[in-house]
């Protein structure tokens, strides 16, 4: 993790983590809860997650050289010394910040949450507080940037663990960074991987239907996202201040759960009139939005190359949080917003000189997908042709919902394969299949089933005229899908750009490989 060699003892008596057995004093170089990531004098925590139990790989780790080893199990007979605790997790979290010397409490640490657009409002704050001449870093599910270096988050979508996060925060610290921007998804937050992240500023985009298949129900996905407002009350006190403040969107039906929760200073946005920062006179093109911000007293303009009505409330969480919860000039947020171009796989343009525009979206829940198939009618007059799917061992109940609303919103629909894992694509299609029908689709008409990803995207090509919008759903900037236990490498920027150049019979990069690939073969060749 780092150079240095720090006392075990030392460092728990610095965590508010009680140990339910006696902390030795052995030197650890590092602290990891993956035991391939252990090595000489790290400290293992073990942790039991929903599909493997890390007690189980307590052995391998000593072997790889942990000194120490911490879990919530008895354990008895180990070579190395054992501490007991009750929740291993918020023990590896807070170790991890001791032994980077709690990075977070030099720095102004701002959380975003929600259900959609956490990864634009991370990126809006992000530039505004550049543009206010901040030197500001931000770790987001995409990547983590930290100065002029911009580090890989990972292949699937999720806040890293609490060990990288820390680590990521320290190396801010060193570069003299003084503001960070933290995207905490429900797991992230559940998990305990940003806990010790002494937040300063906690911002909601909107909580609405996801990853139930991990947190059982709607209301324990909500508290999860309530975790982050009720941390700011407990945040440290910092040489440099205290904001502790709670921007909520009190246009969403989370207004009324996460007022209550928030004992200290809050600050609304929304599109009506009694809030803190709203908008008028809202403007949409093919190029980007532009509205007149209402924010304390002061009414301004701003523009922004994102498309969608719904970003329209993304730049509002980022006025809120910057404008209003920090101070920051109305003019650093005007130019912040402006400079955002894009961001990677969230209604991104792929253009090969088509005469129709091809988009590729991050939109994976029934809220997103409503969100971008109305921003994509927004850019046409002509048809909105969708390619999206519903990925396998997660919430089933979106899958019928993303159906309803494409069936609704689309003038064709295709439906093909997002992450099946061991789940049988033929049933997750034909549970979408039903939800189409259910809202007057017809089969061969106005829906398809094309299960291998690149025929699909293919197809969808095919039928576009002259001033469609085909956009496909559901993978943004992902870098791999999963078949079975196997991640292929899979990139729907890459094949939209493979599928228009075949269309246009120019050159252009081959379509990745695909397992059902091969089913389209066979299904051609009968």
């Amino acid at each position: 993790m780092n150079s240095s060699v720090l006392s075990l003892k030392r460092l728990w008596g610095q965590i508010p983590i009680p140990a339910l057995s006696p902390v030795p004093d052995v030197r650890i170089t590092g602290i990891a809860q993956d035991s391939r990531n252990i090595e000489p004098g790290f400290l293992f925590v073990a942790i039991k997650g929903g599909n493997t139990d890390g007690h189980g790989f307590i052995p391998q780790a000593i072997l790889k050289g942990a000194v120490a080893v911490a879990g919530t199990q008895t354990q008895r007979g180990l070579v190395v010394p054992y501490i007991q605790v009750e929740d291993s997790r918020l023990a590896l979290a807070y170790l991890a910040a001791a032994f980077y010397g709690f990075p977070a409490r030099k720095l102004t640490v701002i959380g975003v949450t929600g259900t959609d657009g956490k990864t634009t409002v991370v990126n809006l704050i992000h530039h505004i507080l550049l543009a206010a001449g901040l030197k500001a870093g931000m770790i987001s599910t995409v990547n983590a940037v930290i100065g002029e270096h911009v580090l890989d988050t990972g292949l699937h979508i999720t806040t890293p663990e609490s060990p990288d996060v820390q680590r990521y925060l320290s190396e801010m610290v060193t570069a003299g960074l003084t503001h960070v921007v933290i995207e905490a998804t429900s797991h992230g937050l559940a998990q305990e991987r940003v806990a010790a992240c002494e937040f300063d500023l906690g911002v909601v985009t909107n909580i609405t239907h996801e990853h139930l298949d991990f947190h059982g129900s709607y209301e324990e996905y909500r508290s999860a996202k309530g975790k982050l407002f009720k941390s700011l009350e407990e945040t440290t006190l910092k040489q440099h201040g205290n904001y502790r403040v709670a921007v909520l969107n009190s246009d969403d039906d989370s207004y009324s759960y996460l007022k209550p929760l928030v004992r200290g200073r809050q600050v609304t946005y929304g599109l009506n009139e009694k809030v803190d920062v709203s908008a008028k006179k809202i403007c949409y093109t093919t190029s980007g939005i532009n509205f007149v911000a209402s924010c304390s007293g002061c009414e301004f303009l701003v523009e922004s190359r994102l498309v969608g009505a719904y970003n329209v409330m993304n730049c509002l969480a980022a006025i809120s949080a910057t404008v209003v919860g920090l101070g920051l000039p109305i003019q650093a947020a005007q130019e912040g917003i402006s400079r955002l171009t894009g961001i990677p796989g969230r209604m991104e343009v792929i253009d090969l000189g088509q005469d129709f525009l091809a988009i590729v979206d991050f939109a994976h829940t029934p809220n997103a997908l409503y969100q971008a198939l109305k921003a994509a009618r927004e850019m046409t007059t002509g048809q909105v042709i969708a390619v999206f799917g519903s990925a396998g061992l997660r919430d089933r109940a979106k899958r019928r919902m993303m159906a309803e609303t494409s069936a609704e919103l689309a003038d064709k629909t295709v439906l093909t394969a997002e992450d099946p894992r061991t789940e049988s694509l033929e049933a997750i299609l034909e549970e979408m299949a039903k939800g189409m029908r259910s809202r007057g689709g017809e089969e061969g008409k106005t829906f398809w089933r094309v299960p291998d990803r690149g025929e699909a995207i293919r197809f969808a090509l095919s039928q576009a005229r002259k001033g469609d919008v085909v956009i496909a759903c559901g993978k943004g900037h992902e870098q791999s899908m999963c078949f079975g236990e196997t991640e292929y490498p899979w990139d729907d920027r890459l094949a939209m750009r493979a599928a228009l150049a075949g269309l246009l019979g120019i050159t252009g990069p081959q379509m990745p490989y695909l397992p059902t690939q091969i089913r389209e073969v066979n299904r051609a060749e009968e």
